[in-house]
């Protein structure tokens, strides 16, 4: 008897729910994994299945570091390049390694929601930094540091979470400079950087780990397949030592040893890049569809930019309106988004919503849009008429 898989999040049966931030079925390469898995066993030795190096397979390292230097990150060597099991949990073993429960961390305004509770976990104080338009506004982060002295700041220098906004190269190397005079640790989740629709974002904070307190995350769960639970940390030698020193890793070997042997096959085999390629070809219709869509059913209720990459559109609503408070009248027509609070630190934005064009085919985002505008006209009647 087959069963509905479903995952955390998971949209209800015939609704449109633009809140979920995955990616959809159609977008899983089920085929390219099968044959990587069956390329590792018909050559795989015995001792490939035990406990693999605290850094990760230097095989796979030295073909990550070759895939991200063509593709615009750093060319870094495989000592640069540590394996971890995403972003989420490379954040929180982030923390574990350079922080204690009391210490700051700086974190956008809006940013990408369940980072907060990570931060919280290990019982830091957040101290949000506003986005410009442009990224992170580093005259407001600068004024931050003359008040507070952070031990980690967190961005998403390339199509923010959830506002689409990429940072500068002239900010980051500002950032940068930052970074190493206050003696704070840049986080910089850069799980979009390889899913532009046009024109690349600068590169990566990878390529700049060795002139400052940089770490780099990156995941294949945005290229590959989130389940694979797959990514990388890029740092100097310094950083990389304290990671690698850590407990567990001494303990029990990198995070997720075997997965690499997979991935390793699909990145060696050429196939890897092809696919984002046309993950990229993807996202950029379903985000054309979006916003021709919103300008369709949207235009006088919300103002919006298009994004140039990543998953997000990012939507102000007049000043008076609670989003959340919107939530049941979309439900009603069969569609979601994700209220403005949820991406701020401290329950603001009440006026915005994020809404992912990532988990449906064109027609549906269409529908989906169609459904919204609907709602919110409903709930807001003569407001917005």
């Amino acid at each position: 008897m087959s069963m509905a898989v479903t995952f955390d999040g998971a949209p209800e049966q015939g609704t449109i729910n633009f809140s979920v931030g995955q990616p959809s079925a159609d977008l899983l390469p089920l085929a390219l994994l099968r044959g990587a898995s069956e390329r590792f066993f018909a050559s795989a030795q015995p001792l490939e299945l035990n406990y693999g190096e605290r850094q990760g397979d230097p095989r796979f390292r030295a073909a990550l570091a070759a895939f991200l230097s063509e593709k615009g990150g750093s060319p870094g060597s495989t000592q640069s390049l540590m394996l971890t099991a995403g972003i989420s949990q490379a954040l929180d073993f982030v923390c574990s390694r350079f922080t204690r429960p009391g210490d700051t961390v700086f974190v956008e305004e809006p940013s990408y929601p369940y980072s907060f509770q990570i931060f919280r976990d290990h019982g830091l104080k957040i101290v949000d930094i506003p986005l410009d338009g442009n990224g992170m506004d580093m005259e407001q982060c600068e004024r931050k540091l003359a008040e507070h002295r952070p031990k980690l700041l967190y961005t998403i220098p390339a199509y923010n979470n959830p506002t689409g906004q990429t940072l500068s190269r002239e900010r980051r190397e500002r950032l940068v400079a930052l970074s190493r005079k206050h003696g704070f640790i840049i986080a910089a989740d850069e799980v979009y950087q390889l899913l532009h629709h046009g024109t690349p974002p600068p590169a990566s904070f990878g390529t700049m780990a060795g002139h400052g307190n940089v770490l780099s995350l990156g995941s294949f769960s945005k290229i590959l397949a989130p389940g694979l639970r797959l990514g990388w940390i890029q740092t100097n030698a310094e950083l990389m030592g304290i990671l690698t020193a850590s407990g567990v890793l001494v303990s029990g070997g990198n995070f997720n040893h075997f997965t690499s042997h997979v991935v390793r096959q699909l990145i060696e085999n050429g196939e890897l890049a092809p696919f984002v390629a046309h993950l990229r070809s993807s996202y950029a219709a379903r985000a054309e569809a979006m916003d021709t869509a919103l300008h369709t059913h949207l235009d006088g209720i919300a103002t919006w930019q298009k994004p140039q990459g990543g998953y997000f559109f990012w939507l102000k609503l007049p000043a008076d309106t609670d989003a959340e408070g919107l939530q049941a009248a979309a439900r009603a027509t069969g569609t979601g988004f994700l209220s403005g609070t949820a991406c701020s630190t401290a329950g603001g934005l009440k006026n915005h919503l994020r809404l992912s064009f990532a988990h449906y085919k064109v027609p549906d985002i269409h529908d989906g849009i169609g459904r919204l505008g609907r709602a919110l006209r409903a709930a807001q009647g003569k407001a917005f008429a």
